[in-house]
């Protein structure tokens, strides 16, 4: 297909919107988790040196639809301290951002993703300012790299023990001002947006359906099996890409 890049035919463009749609839901369901199972899909099809940067473009549409949604339960303060240490850890990620090989970049998402499932939390506290400034810096730096760092912002705003619709809110900003300034740099370092520009449209077409079928459908589902299933399935996934690089 004409809109499709290159190296993505059209099986595998199906695959990636209903994946993004499939990710959206979960992600309205539970709260988190869609972007490290979409992010494990995407690994196993799209080429390495498009991953983060066509993963985090998606990621920008579905979290800045929900971060305009409940813009009035964000929390602006936190925002901005975040946004600060983001857009330093944004400016150091340019400089240090290379074009890694092949295989390091698998490993590095595969490891990634086994430590967000099955790594320890972190539990709830008080946060002073300098923390969430280090947690933008942090994050940011290392979405560069790996990509869905989602679990570990989600872990620094949830020590904050906001209410729901507050969490989700700041938590959203946040990822919107994450990815949008990894674009910025991956903007800056040359990648060629404009190839991946249709087929990221489509998949955020189908994640914005998904926000709302999870929204409407699968809450009212049992969040203990969906987190089961979840954790196997991006394991599977994750174990794939450690097993490809070792087989080439």
């Amino acid at each position: 297909m004409v809109w499709l890049p290159d190296l993505v035919g059209a099986d595998t463009a199906l695959l990636l919107i209903f994946t993004s749609t499939l990710t959206s839901m979960l992600t309205a369901a539970m709260g988190i988790g869609g972007g490290v199972l979409l992010l494990a899909v995407m690994a196993t099809v799209v080429p390495p040196a498009a991953l983060i940067p066509v993963h985090g473009l998606v990621q920008l549409g579905s979290n800045g639809n929900r971060a305009l949604l409940t813009r009035d339960h964000i929390d602006w303060s936190l925002l901005r301290l975040f946004f600060s240490g983001a857009a330093v850890g944004a400016v150091i990620g340019y400089f240090v951002v290379v074009q890694l090989p092949v295989e390091v970049i698998q490993l590095s998402v595969a490891g990634f993703i086994l430590f967000l499932v099955w790594g320890p939390k972190l539990g709830k506290q008080e946060m002073p300012p300098a923390g969430l400034v280090l947690a933008g810096v942090g994050t940011t730096l290392m979405t560069m790299f790996v990509g869905a760092t989602g679990p570990l912002v989600a872990a620094f705003v949830h020590r904050l023990g906001y209410e729901k619709y507050r969490t989700v809110a700041t938590f959203a900003a946040c990822m919107t001002a994450q990815h949008l300034l990894k674009m910025v740099v991956f903007g800056l370092l040359g990648f060629a947006f404009s190839d991946w520009l249709p087929l990221i449209l489509a998949m955020a077409a189908g994640g914005f359906a998904g926000t709302w079928i999870g929204l409407h459908i699968l809450k009212r589902l049992p969040a203990e099996r969906f987190q089961l299933i979840f954790r196997l399935l991006v394991t599977v996934l994750a174990l794939r890409l450690v097993t490809q690089v070792f087989s080439n």
